[in-house]
C-alpha cells in the first residue's frame, strides 16, 4: 500500500513538472514569437524607409521667370564676366593712383670715391622718405578718363551678356515645354497608330484588307516610335542644358509649362528702332568706345602743356661718404617739400600719339556710325520675322482648330455606326500632327519675339 502511495505521489510530482515545463517552454515561445515578430517589423520599417529614401525626389516646379531669375544668379557666362567687370574697375583704380599721395621709404649703403652721388642724382642715405602726387597732368588724366570710360565699358558687357543668358534660358524653358507636350501627343498618336496596325491585321487575316495595308499600317507605329526616341533625347538633353543653366543638381528633374511672352503690343517698327539705338548694349559698347578714344585724343594733345606735380624728400645722412670734405656745411636731417613744374620743350612723341589717338577716334566714330545702321536694318528685318512667323501661328492654330472639329465630327459619325474606326484613328493622328505643327510654329514666333526683345535692349524688361 504504501508503495502504491509512493509511486502515485511519484507520478504526481512528475505531471506537476511536466506541466510547470509546458508552461515555460510555452511562455517561452510566446516570448520567442513576440521577438520575431517585432524584428519582423522592425524589419519591414527599414525596408519602407529605405525604399521613401530611394524614391525619386520631386521635380522642381518653375516658371518662365523663375528660370531666367536663376540663370542670371548662376550662370558661368555672368560669373566670369562680372569677374572682367572687376579687373576692368580695378585697371582704372591703378591708373588714377597717380592723383593721390604716393610715399616711399628706402634705406642703403654705398662706397663712394669722390663727390657722394649715386646713379639719377640722388646722395647716400641711411634713411629716405619720398613723397609725390601729381596735380596736373593733363595726359595722365585722359588715360585715367579712358580708363574708367572702359570700365564702365564692360558693365554694358556684362548687361549683354546678362541679356544673352536670358535668350538661352527662356528659349531653353520654351522648347523644353514644347517638346514635353509634343512627347504626349506623339505617344497618342502612337495609340493610334497600333489600333489601326491590329484592325488592319485582323482584316487581312479575314481576307478584306490586301497584306500592304498592314505594312503600311506597321510603318506608322515605327515612324511614332522613332519620334518619340528623338523626342525623349531632346527631353533629356534640353533639361540637363537647363539644369546646368540654372545651377540646379544634375539630373534634377524639372517641372515646365507652356508660358506666353510678357510682350507689350502696338510699338511701331520706327518705335523698335529708336528703342535699340538707346538700349541695345552693343551700340552702348560702341559709343563708349568712342568716348573713351576722345579722352585719349584729349589728354595727348594736353601733353603739349605743363606738369605740375607735388614733390617732398627726406634724407637722413651718415658722415661715412665725406660730405663734409666736399660741402661747407654738414646737416645730418635733409628734407625738401614744394611743387614741380615740367615745361615740354621738344617731345616728338607726342606728335605721334596724337596722330595715333586721332586715328583710333575715327576708327571709332565710324564704327558707331555703322553699329547704327546695322542695327536699324536688324531691328526691322527681325520685326518682319517677328510679324511673318505671328502670321504662320495664326494660320497653324486655324488648321488646327479645322482638324479638331473634323474629329469631333468623326466621332459623332462613330457613335452612330457611320464612320469606321479606322477613319477615325486616322483623324487622331491627323489632329497630332497639327498638333505638333502648331507647336513649332509657336514656338517659332516666340523666338521671334525673343530675339526682338534681345535686339532692343528690352528683354531684361520683359523676363524679370
Amino acid at each position: 500500500m504504501m508503495g502504491m502511495i509512493g509511486t502515485t505521489c511519484a507520478m504526481g510530482n512528475f505531471r506537476e513538472r511536466a506541466a510547470s515545463y509546458s508552461r515555460r517552454a510555452g511562455a517561452s515561445a510566446r516570448v520567442v514569437a513576440g521577438i520575431a515578430a517585432g524584428v519582423v517589423a522592425w524589419i519591414a520599417i527599414a525596408s519602407c524607409a529605405a525604399a521613401w529614401a530611394q524614391q525619386a525626389p520631386p521635380p522642381h516646379a518653375l516658371t518662365l521667370k523663375e528660370t531666367v531669375a536663376l540663370a542670371v544668379r548662376n550662370s558661368r557666362d555672368m560669373q566670369m564676366a562680372r569677374l572682367e567687370y572687376t579687373v576692368a574697375q580695378r585697371q582704372a583704380g591703378s591708373q588714377s593712383a597717380a592723383f593721390l599721395p604716393n610715399i616711399y621709404a628706402g634705406s642703403g649703403a654705398a662706397f663712394t670715391h669722390g663727390l657722394p652721388l649715386l646713379a639719377g642724382g640722388g646722395v647716400p642715405a641711411i634713411f629716405t622718405l619720398s613723397y609725390d602726387e601729381a596735380l596736373y597732368n593733363p595726359e595722365l588724366r585722359g588715360q585715367v578718363r579712358a580708363a574708367q570710360q572702359r570700365a564702365a565699358e564692360q558693365q554694358i558687357a556684362l548687361d549683354g551678356v546678362r541679356d544673352s543668358v536670358m535668350l538661352k534660358a527662356a528659349t531653353e524653358y520654351l522648347e523644353l515645354a514644347k517638346t514635353r507636350h509634343e512627347l504626349d501627343l506623339m505617344r497618342q498618336e502612337e495609340s493610334s497608330a497600333q489600333k489601326i496596325l491590329d484592325l488592319m491585321r485582323d482584316r487581312v487575316s479575314a481576307g478584306q484588307e490586301l497584306p500592304i495595308e498592314s505594312v503600311r499600317a506597321e510603318l506608322g507605329v515605327a515612324r511614332a516610335e522613332q519620334q518619340i526616341a528623338l523626342l525623349e533625347d531632346q527631353d533629356a538633353t534640353l533639361s540637363a542644358d537647363l539644369a546646368d543653366l540654372t545651377g540646379l543638381p544634375d539630373g534634377a528633374a524639372l517641372d515646365v509649362s507652356a508660358e506666353e511672352l510678357p510682350v507689350a503690343a502696338g510699338a511701331s517698327v520706327d518705335d523698335l528702332v529708336s528703342q535699340a539705338i538707346v538700349n541695345n548694349s552693343e551700340m552702348k559698347q560702341a559709343e563708349s568706345e568712342n568716348q573713351a578714344n576722345e579722352f585719349l585724343l584729349k589728354g595727348e594733345r594736353g601733353a603739349y602743356w605743363p606738369t605740375i606735380s607735388l614733390i617732398g624728400q627726406y634724407n637722413l645722412l651718415s658722415r661715412a661718404n665725406h660730405f663734409d670734405q666736399f660741402f661747407n656745411k654738414f646737416e645730418d636731417n635733409n628734407f625738401l617739400f614744394g611743387v614741380e613744374v615740367q615745361i615740354p620743350i621738344f617731345a616728338g612723341h607726342n606728335s605721334a600719339s596724337v596722330r595715333l589717338a586721332q586715328a583710333n577716334l575715327a576708327s571709332s566714330t565710324f564704327a558707331v556710325y555703322k553699329k547704327r545702321s546695322d542695327l536699324s536694318r536688324d531691328v526691322q528685318q527681325k520685326a518682319r520675322q517677328e510679324h511673318e512667323y505671328d502670321l504662320a501661328s495664326h494660320v497653324a492654330k486655324l488648321e488646327l482648330q479645322l482638324s479638331e472639329d473634323n474629329l469631333k465630327n468623326l466621332e459623332a459619325q462613330y457613335d452612330q455606326g457611320r464612320a469606321a474606326l479606322k477613319d477615325l484613328e486616322a483623324a487622331h493622328m491627323d489632329e497630332s500632327q497639327k498638333w505638333l505643327a502648331f507647336l513649332d510654329a509657336d514656338f517659332a514666333r516666340q523666338q521671334a519675339q525673343l530675339q526682338l526683345l534681345q535686339t532692343t535692349g528690352q528683354i531684361s524688361t520683359a523676363l524679370q
